[in-house]
């Protein structure tokens, strides 16, 4: 092991000024002034911030060249010529960096208190030339937070050599990690160049490619900011035009090659059942709010993609990951996109008909070659059961429920009762629970339930307030005879999915929209009073003018 890289005997201290943090902006003036200041709050750690400012035409090389005034830390390096992506300005920054580790921050997002202290703490106690922590995605104006693949960091640990932790392919940011500048210059890992999208896929593989100690820790080390509103989306996130996807497939075919090419048999194959498991179910789960010509296109792309995979690589994907590629392979046309998209969703939901090949589950009576292999191992938490739920919303607000058996396997369970709980989605805070028994249909291949929905009480005095509706999601808990639970988000159905505004003793007028979201599950927007009802009348009103 390189001397430079060895844990410093005792206890481990932080050195002060060791790090180099480069942050990229284009166009971003309101917000990259936050994104700076968020990189030298870290404190002494930091020996310089290193903004690159990739030919920006509004005020943000301004706001940069001030702050640079301001803070000796801050250097500005202003290219001339706009390079289309992330990843040449991100090259400029580590070019420039003196620090001993460096780090990066994208313009429209900040780096949490002690961020640089935890990961630098741990990267000289562990003597890794990579560690990383926790990545927070935060959706905006809400603040609702979603950990970034919770599962690698829910302690510390040191993986050595990471070949052994197929696992880690799973992260492939490049922003919540420290690296020794060194490790990556002496293996000569940058980003690629010019309009390169997903550049941190290869940046990622390129590193694991090197067989590098990576250290890692549960602190909260960045702060990933969704804005799903703004007017013009992040690279990553706009997802609308078809050459995105394809950008997405070119990006990770690239990292695989890196990853086999360097004799990580192993992290190649990883890297493609989490393909199968995340990146085709995220895209599918959008594919049905998709023009004809882009779902045309995108099924062509996708199967020419998926023709390369090997069996093993999709009999090791989880069953919902190797159902979707399974029919995409089977059908040379866009086929089923309901019952895909409901299957693409987190938690999955296999929507009926329920079609046999002889014994063998399959797909459809159309697609009897797409045996829904593994179903009958599954345990009954991972089950997609469909879960329809129909809400009645008047003088009585009830809530239908209707479980659908899976081959067999919910009967066998024996379904008795049924939990609906509600929970607000900008914080996760839970809401009441809806408990009701379940009555079998005759042929016993559905159960039914009806309870009341009180809606008064998620209502908080903070709410009231509010003009916005705030929206809540519901999920179900089907109690079985036989012990076991089997768990999923509703399934949105019936005619009630429409706004309603209904009076009230505790609000005096709710609104109440419950509505499908983009994979299928039901949820609610509620708001209350009459500045809710004038803001929504305000809206509407706007866009018909």
């Amino acid at each position: 092991m390189n001397e430079a890289h060895e844990p410093p005997p005792g206890p481990a201290v932080t050195p002060p000024a060791q790090v180099s943090v480069v942050v990229i902006a284009y166009n971003d003036a309101a917000l990259v002034g936050e994104a700076v200041r968020s990189a030298l709050a870290q404190g002494d750690a930091v020996a310089e911030v290193i903004a690159v400012d990739d030919a920006s035409t509004d005020r943000t090389a301004r706001v940069l060249d001030d702050l640079a005034r301001e803070h000796g830390r801050l250097r500005v390096i202003h290219r001339t010529d706009n390079s289309g992506g992330c990843g040449t300005p991100r090259n400029d920054g580590l070019r420039a960096a003196t620090g001993r580790f460096v780090m990066f921050l994208d313009s429209d997002d900040v780096l949490p208190e002690g961020a640089v202290d935890a990961l630098l703490a741990a990267a000289l106690r562990h003597g890794t030339p990579v560690t990383a922590g926790l990545c927070v995605r935060r959706e905006l104006p809400g603040p609702r937070e979603v950990p970034w693949q919770p599962g690698l960091y829910r302690e510390p640990a040191v993986h050595t050599p990471p070949a052994g932790h197929p696992e880690l392919v799973g992260d492939t940011l490049c922003v919540n990690k420290l690296y020794d500048r060194a490790f990556l210059l002496d293996h000569g890992i940058v980003f690629p160049d010019g309009r390169f999208t997903y550049e941190d896929f290869v940046f990622t593989s390129r590193v694991l490619a090197a067989a590098p100690g990576i250290a890692v820790v549960p602190d909260q080390v960045y702060i990933w900011h969704v804005r799903r509103s703004a007017a013009k989306q992040s690279i990553s996130l706009d997802r609308r035009d078809v050459a995105n996807w394809e950008a997405r497939i070119e990006a990770h075919r690239t990292s695989v090659r890196i990853l086999a090419d360097a004799g990580h048999k192993g992290l190649a194959h990883a890297a493609r059942t989490k393909f199968l498991d995340h990146d085709l179910r995220m895209y599918v789960r959008e594919l049905h709010t998709r023009g004809a010509d882009y779902r045309r296109e995108w099924w062509r792309l996708t199967r020419a993609y998926l023709a390369g995979f090997e069996e093993s690589e999709l009999l090791a994907a989880t069953a919902p990951g190797r159902w979707l590629a399974r029919v995409l392979l089977a059908s040379e046309a866009p086929v089923d996109l309901v019952r895909l998209t409901q299957l693409a969703a987190r938690p999955g939901r296999l929507l009926p008909p329920y079609a046999r090949d002889g014994e063998r589950p399959v797909w459809s009576d159309e697609l009897a070659g797409v045996e829904l292999d593994g179903l009958a191992e599954l345990p009954a938490g991972d089950l997609p059961v469909t879960i329809d739920a129909e809400p009645v919303l008047g003088t009585r607000c009830l809530l239908r429920l209707r479980v659908h058996d899976l081959y067999g396997r919910v009967a066998a369970a024996g379904p008795v009762g049924i939990d609906v709980e509600l929970r607000r989605r900008a914080d996760g805070r839970p809401g009441p629970v809806h408990t009701a028994s379940l009555a079998p249909d005759p042929s016993g291949t559905t159960w039914a339930a009806e309870t009341a929905l009180d809606l008064g009480p998620l209502i908080e005095r903070g709410d009231r307030n509010a003009a916005a509706p705030v929206p809540w999601d519901l999920t179900a808990r089907v109690r079985c005879a036989d012990g076991s639970v089997l768990e999923g988000a509703l399934h949105a159905t019936g005619p009630g999915l429409r706004r309603h505004a209904l009076p009230s003793g505790r609000h005096g007028l709710l609104l109440v929209q419950p509505y499908a979201t983009t994979g299928g599950a039901l949820a609610l927007r509620l708001a209350s009073g009459v500045r809710a009802a004038w803001h929504i009348a305000s809206r509407k009103l706007g866009r018909k003018a």
